[in-house]
């Protein structure tokens, strides 16, 4: 008989039952190299040389360089590839789609020669700062793994079953669907179990269910001995498969006002507005074969805003040096957010069994009962929280030589480990388990390099690169809280990323366009749950992630 149980997020949750983990805040941490085709092209190294709408968004003094208004507007077309390689499964995912990279203006006003104070410019830019945009598949036998072990865990330490697991906050949807789904059960009394956990403190009483009449070990390798007609033989060796879709991005307003002093110390200011708009559908199935498994579908979104303030400066040690120098620096981006989701278990196990009335959910439960279905119903919940990014720092340099080539080079650091998540009400006890779990991040390196050389006046040639450090360490893994909501247990570790960029610029008397082409690759370790073997993970997924984007920018300066 198959089994299906139907979740979307209850109203009754209450707010206790937390869903983020350090992967969500990676992710809404990053930024992508995007902008106008001339900043992309130069790898965005233009902090200290300035003169560009998007340097708005790393160092604000660099609007302070204009003397003249600007207006200019952006367009690119992607080609995003995943490749994954499991055990020597290979599988590829790809797609192309059109970008809009940025639109802005920069308003540029002349004070006078008489005093210190030159210029006063205003600027706005809107860009596309992240793009979520990813396809991930893998297949393969797990060998002595399985998702079971991971509910089996989350469960762990409950002295009885919940009356209604799924709004009591006492345990998390995986757990609570896996006992449903007839994939975990308590084989142990509460005695027996109050005697292991006198020798282990860690120990689950909840386990992957048993079957086949076979003498196994417990989850701390102890053997297990039960009396005929319990199952016992734990589900592993299974056949996985996994796929997951990931949508959307983070838009960012840039509001900027800079000052130019004696055209050798620039000044400037830039507030900006996040919007985050996030999208994932996951599906993962385990099959044991004999018409034995089950699958798991999960979808999850995070929408909200946010702000942040940037503050820069540039300096010429020398008058009329062509060496610039540029600082800035940028407060973490005060996120509010709401996490939505719901999720869809479906199991073909212990199908010999007359289950009807067994599903483990209370009688006054929401929904509708038939043969092969439960489903549970009942509305929309949103859990909100806020999100606090690291504090971000850059130093720049610029050079110039003559008129013909300009050298733009950037260090920029930030300490992921101290991002925070923050309820609803700003407090941080809320998220002292995720808050906890942060020392899995560390601190992040970006280099940037960029060149641009006129051929003549009117037509220069660009390259850039980028290097950007891992965010996450070797051992980091994605780990649920034990009442979490969440039920995608999926996570990647990203390694070293890297931007390769060229570009190529016409400039008139007003018009102006900027052709640019990045490459983009880092590779990763995926794996579709944590192992809780307290020793490694399992096999990992080897996956290399690349993006081809071309980009086009079209301006007017008067």
């Amino acid at each position: 008989m198959k089994k299906s149980i139907l979740m979307t997020a209850l109203a009754l949750l209450a707010a206790g039952a937390n869903a983020q983990t350090i992967y969500d805040a990676a992710n809404l941490s990053g930024k992508d190299l995007n902008g106008t085709a001339r900043f992309v092209g130069m790898g965005g190294a233009m902090g200290a040389l300035g003169g560009d709408i998007t340097t708005m968004g790393t160092n604000p003094a660099g609007i302070g360089i204009y003397r003249s208004n600007d207006a200019a507007v952006s367009f690119g077309l992607s080609a995003y590839g995943t490749e994954s390689n499991y055990m020597g499964n290979k599988m590829n995912q790809d797609k192309t789609r059109a970008d809009f990279g940025n639109a802005g203006f920069v308003l540029s006003t002349k004070v006078g020669n008489v005093t210190a104070l030159r210029y006063v410019n205003f600027g706005f830019n809107y860009q596309r700062v992240k793009s979520f945009y990813n396809n991930m598949q893998m297949e393969g036998n797990l060998g002595d793994f399985s998702q079971t072990i991971y509910m089996a865990n989350q469960a762990a330490g409950l002295d009885k079953w919940p009356a209604n697991p799924y709004t009591d906050n006492e345990i998390g949807w995986l757990s609570a669907m896996g006992y449903n789904g007839y994939l975990i059960t308590d084989l142990i009394s509460q005695g027996e179990l109050n005697a292991l956990l006198a020798q282990n403190p860690n120990y689950s009483n909840y386990v992957p269910y048993m079957k086949d009449g076979k003498q196994v070990k417990n989850l701390n390798g102890e053997l297990m001995y039960r009396t005929p007609g319990e199952y016992v033989g734990m589900y592993s060796k299974g056949d996985a498969a996994f796929r997951s879709e990931e949508r959307g991005g983070i838009d960012q307003f840039d509001f900027n006002v800079a000052f130019n002093f004696s055209d050798r110390f620039y000044l400037g200011v830039t507030v900006g507005a996040y919007a985050v708009d996030y999208n994932k559908y996951s599906f993962y199935d385990e099959d044991y074969g004999g018409g034995e498994g089950y699958n798991l579908q999960t979808w999850s979104k995070i929408n909200g805003a946010g702000f942040d303030v940037k503050l820069g400066a540039i300096v010429r040690p020398f008058e009329y040096s062509p060496l610039r120098v540029g600082f800035s620096i940028h407060t973490p981006i005060f996120y509010s957010l709401d996490y939505k989701t719901n999720a869809r278990l479906e199991s073909d196990v212990l199908n010999d069994l007359n289950v009807e009335n067994e599903m483990g959910i209370p009688s006054n439960a929401i929904g509708q009962y038939t043969e092969d279905t439960y489903d549970i119903l009942n509305g929309d919940m949103v859990n909100k929280f806020q999100l606090r990014t690291p504090w971000t720092y850059n130093l720049s340099l610029g050079y110039t030589v003559g008129k013909n080539l300009a050298l733009g080079a950037e260090y920029e650091y930030k300490d992921y480990s101290s991002v925070q998540f923050r309820d609803e009400d700003g407090y941080a006890d809320t998220f002292e388990y995720e808050n906890s779990t942060k020392d899995m991040l560390k601190g992040v390196s970006t280099v940037r390099l960029g060149a641009e050389y006129k051929v003549i006046p009117q037509f220069a040639l660009r390259a850039g690169y980028n290097y950007q450090s891992s965010i996450f360490k070797g051992d980091a893994f994605k780990d649920l809280p034990l009442n979490s909501i969440q039920t995608d247990t999926d996570f990647a570790n990203s390694e070293a990323l890297n931007n390769y960029t060229l570009g190529i610029g016409y400039r008139g008397s007003m018009f102006y366009a900027d052709l640019a082409y990045k490459y983009t690759t880092y590779k990763a370790k995926f794996y579709p749950f944590d192992t809780f073997d307290g020793v490694s993970l399992a096999q990992a997924t080897k996956v290399t992630n690349t993006r081809s984007q071309v980009l086009l920018t079209l301006g007017l300066r008067f």
